[in-house]
């Protein structure tokens, strides 16, 4: 008999490309606002609802679900729902499974290398390394503490966080935003251009997933990027190159990224090299481990 995962996030892109990864070995389900699905079970994070029906007989959840961080300014509105969908989601998962007295196998929790703060360096920064101290890198290590509370309270056996970077997916997602300008001719770099853009093949980080919820020895927190480190104008170039257009404009200026997106513009302004090492030593080997290879796979 299947063991059944439960995922949140239900109508991200993570989230179904994941499904895909894990329907011919596990039960799927998903917790959804809009239930089309017979596999789909409602939850309301606003009423504290949770269909009980969805936690009978789980063995897996993995928890995906969180309002996008790049779609809306920050204002303080949107930063409470940005930690609220991340951390109250969570909470409203534990309290439901004490309710009903249910312990689960594994939990796993996205997180993003957002953790470590928005900076730009050359030091390579590793799941040891300390968390930053701006918003993103507080609603991450707030997201992070929700997920190990399903250990500390008895409630998993074991828990896992994958911290993400920039996911490259075709037709959706950060590649999708980056090419659209490329391919009309209006591409160009941000800011200085030298800001680190830590990536990943969905592909690779829906194996990843799997390979944890696979391996019951795998616990702990991981970050989820490809061992290549590739800067804002390097990858801005590769997509140039992709869709054979030439990058004709000067970089957007830092200045006026500021005045558009306010405090959202340090998530494009900044970024530091991030390691891969922990999880390819848990036994990972990426199929994407280069942009070109990643790339060309977009091409076809």
């Amino acid at each position: 008999m299947k063991q059944v995962v439960l995922i949140t996030g239900a109508n991200g892109m993570l989230a179904k490309q994941l499904a895909k990864q894990l329907e011919n070995e596990y039960s799927v389900r998903f917790l959804t606002r809009k239930k089309t699905q017979s596999n789909e079970y409602l939850w309301d994070l606003n009423n504290h609802y949770i269909d009980p029906n969805a936690l009978i007989g789980v063995h897996n959840i993995i928890h995906l679900a969180g309002a996008s961080i790049a779609n809306k300014r920050w204002t303080k509105k949107r930063k409470q729902i940005i930690l609220s969908s991340r951390v109250d989601s969570a909470d409203l998962i534990l309290k439901e499974l004490k309710k009903h007295q249910i312990s689960i196998e594994t939990f796993i929790s996205a997180s993003a290398i957002g953790y470590y703060g928005t900076k730009t360096s050359d030091d390579i920064l590793h799941e040891k390394s300390p968390k930053g101290n701006d918003f993103l890198s507080d609603v991450c290590g707030k997201w992070e503490n929700a997920a190990y509370d399903f250990k500390l309270n008895g409630l998993a056996n074991r828990v896992a966080i994958l911290r993400i970077g920039i996911i490259l997916a075709k037709n959706d997602g950060a590649l999708k935003r980056i090419m659209h300008p490329i391919k009309y001719g209006l591409g160009s770099g941000i800011g200085a251009g030298k800001q680190y853009m830590p990536w990943i093949h969905i592909h690779d980080l829906v194996r990843i997933f799997k390979l944890i919820l696979d391996d019951k020895r795998i616990t702990g927190t991981f970050n989820a990027v490809s061992p290549q480190h590739i800067n804002n104008m390097e990858l801005t170039k590769a997509i140039a190159q992709l869709t054979n257009k030439p990058l004709l404009l000067p970089n957007i200026p830092k200045f006026i990224l500021q005045v558009l997106f306010g405090e959202m513009s340090a998530i494009l302004l900044e970024g530091s090299k991030i390691s891969s090492e922990k999880i390819m030593n848990a036994g990972f080997r990426f199929e994407y481990e280069k942009l070109s290879d990643a790339l060309r796979y977009f091409e076809t």
